[in-house]
C-alpha cells in the first residue's frame, strides 16, 4: 500500500497549501482536468516517468505546458513530484487531493466494485449505509469486475470492505491450507 501512503502524504501537503492560499476549489477543478487529460492521452505522464529522460527536461516540459494555464502552486507541485521521483503517483495523488476537498465540503466518495451492475435499490441502500457510517453525503462510483464473482468490494477513503465471493473463497482456501490431516 505504499502507493496510497505516498499519495496521502503529498495530497495532504498540497491540500494544506491550497487551503492556506484559498486555492482549493480552483486546484480541485484543475487537477480534475489534468487527470482527465492523462486518462485520454498518457504520453505526457509516460515522458515524465521515463528514467532515461533527464529531470531538467521533465521540469522544463511541466513549466512550458502548464505555466499560465493552471495555478502556479500546482505547477511547482508538479515540479516537486518530478524532483522527488513521485510523479508516477500523480493519478493517486490527484484522487486523494480531490477526496480531501470533497470531505471538507461534506462529501464522501465511495467506490463499489461488483461482478454485475447494482440495482437501483442496492445502490440506494449502499449509499444510505455509507452516509450513516461517515456522516457525509455520498458520491457513489461503480466499477464492474467479473473476478469478484458475487458480492461487493467497497472502498471508502482508506478502508476496504471486501464482501466478495472471491475474497471469501480465498480466505477459505487459506484456512484449509492450515488444516493438518493425520
Amino acid at each position: 500500500m505504499i502507493v496510497w501512503e505516498v499519495a496521502r502524504k503529498y495530497a495532504q501537503a498540497l491540500f494544506l497549501s491550497t487551503e492556506e492560499r484559498n486555492l482549493s476549489d480552483a486546484a480541485y477543478e484543475q487537477l480534475g482536468d489534468l487527470k482527465e487529460l492523462i486518462r485520454r492521452d498518457s504520453s505526457m505522464l509516460t515522458f515524465l516517468t521515463a528514467p532515461q529522460v533527464l529531470d531538467e527536461n521533465k521540469k522544463a516540459l511541466v513549466r512550458k505546458v502548464f505555466e499560465g494555464r493552471i495555478e502556479q502552486l500546482l505547477v511547482e507541485f508538479l515540479v516537486v513530484l518530478v524532483d522527488k521521483n513521485r510523479i508516477v503517483y500523480l493519478r493517486e495523488i490527484i484522487d486523494e487531493y480531490r477526496r480531501l476537498v470533497e470531505a471538507r465540503q461534506g462529501l464522501g466518495r465511495v467506490t463499489v466494485i461488483s461482478a454485475v451492475p447494482l440495482t437501483d435499490a442496492e445502490r440506494d441502500e449502499l449509499t444510505r449505509r455509507m452516509a450513516a457510517k461517515t456522516g457525509l453525503k455520498i458520491i457513489l462510483e461503480e466499477k464492474i469486475d467479473p473476478t469478484v464473482i458475487a458480492g461487493l468490494v467497497v472502498l471508502l477513503h482508506d478502508e476496504i470492505i471486501d464482501g466478495s465471493v472471491s475474497h471469501g473463497l480465498q480466505l477459505l482456501r487459506e484456512q484449509l491450507e492450515e488444516v493438518r490431516v493425520h
